[in-house]
């Protein structure tokens, strides 16, 4: 045995640990508000925030202790300051890199452990919707930041021919659409244009019918539950998947569905989590954190799904491209990329 290599591992194991229980203090965090208190970036002592929010002195001070710990706030001489960096990521709901929503998606793991055991150890299929509720609202909120500045500004523009197109008047496909965050996105930025969500989902589509309301466009997107490979209508001009065909039990199916109900020039806009082809080349921070949902969320959800082909959220550009060749599609081109997602597209 390598004591070194023990102690190292041990480092990294204990380092792990922390960082699992810093989630549930962020958790703890985005729901009591202390973040959006502190977001002005002014020092605090923990009776400060205890009078801004109502909460418990003496508790605050250990969670404000747990995030000097950690380095996600500065501290001196009893008060504690959330640096302006760091309120862009927990504080700013509007911030591009807004994560607190996101992190009880890493709730519902621990929420579903059980689950995934029984998985395990029988056919491997978790359907999405019994997971722990905390997990929709979850993945609304760590998809939504992302989608608000990237969809219109950057990745629309990369494709071919497309942003004319819903600016003259489009109709538009959103699949796997969940709550609805990315079709809404849409809808506020292009008017002349029609968006249909579909998900078979019945509580998401509920709740996206919800958000087309709150952000004054349910008259230009509309929600209905449908699958993959059965939603009705036809001649699309853009198809979308966000962050959901690796998800599903056939995307073979799902393509081909796609294929026969898109106009002739039409689009499929294909957001995938960033992944390269090869394990090796996602032994990376992003990957690990790809790989360990895939294992609990999107590989049991297709795997409890007729075909079952298990793409996992890494599945890698080589793979999503087989899927859409086999479909009938005879172009399929990486249109950009962010830190956390392929954009690709796909048309006849």
């Amino acid at each position: 045995m390598d004591e070194s290599r023990l102690n190292d591992f041990m480092g990294k194991l204990v380092a792990d640990m922390g960082g699992a229980a810093m989630l549930a203090n962020i958790i703890l965090g985005d729901e009591l508000g202390l973040y959006r208190a502190m977001a002005d970036s002014q020092p605090v002592s923990p009776e400060d925030l205890a009078a801004r929010t109502g909460c418990n002195a003496r508790l605050l001070r250990e969670w404000l202790s747990a995030h000097a710990a950690s380095g996600y706030m500065e501290h001196d001489n009893g008060r504690f300051r959330l640096p302006e960096e760091q309120a862009l990521a927990l504080a700013v709901e509007d911030s591009p890199v807004y994560v607190a929503g996101g992190a009880s998606v890493i709730a519902a793991l621990f929420h579903d452990k059980d689950k995934l055991v029984k998985a395990m150890r029988g056919d491997g299929g978790l359907p999405w919707g019994d997971h722990h509720p905390c997990m929709f609202s979850g993945t609304e909120r760590f998809f939504r930041p992302g989608y608000r500045a990237h969809l219109v500004a950057e990745w629309l523009p990369a494709l071919d021919g497309v942003v004319e197109k819903l600016e003259a008047g489009a109709k538009v496909a959103d699949i796997g659409c969940g709550h609805g965050a990315s079709t809404v996105i849409l809808a506020q930025a292009f008017p002349a244009s029609r968006f249909i969500g579909f998900d078979y989902h019945a509580p998401s589509i509920e709740t996206a019918n919800q958000r087309a309301r709150e952000g004054g466009v349910a008259e230009r997107a509309t929600f209905s539950q449908a699958s993959a490979k059965d939603y009705p209508g036809n001649d699309y001009d853009l198809i979308c998947y966000f962050d959901c065909l690796h998800d599903m039990g056939d995307p073979v199916g799902a393509a081909r569905h796609a294929y026969q109900t898109l106009k002739p020039d039409g689009t499929v806009l294909l957001v995938e989590p960033y992944a390269n082809d090869n394990l090796d080349d996602n032994v990376t921070p992003v990957g690990r954190l790809f790989y360990c949902a895939s294992t609990f969320i999107c590989t049991p959800n297709s795997l409890s799904q007729e075909v079952g082909l298990g793409l996992g959220a890494q599945a890698g550009e080589a793979r999503l491209r087989k899927v859409f060749e086999q479909a009938g599609f005879s172009r399929f081109r990486r249109a950009t990329e962010t830190p956390f997602n392929l954009i690709l597209e796909a048309r006849k």
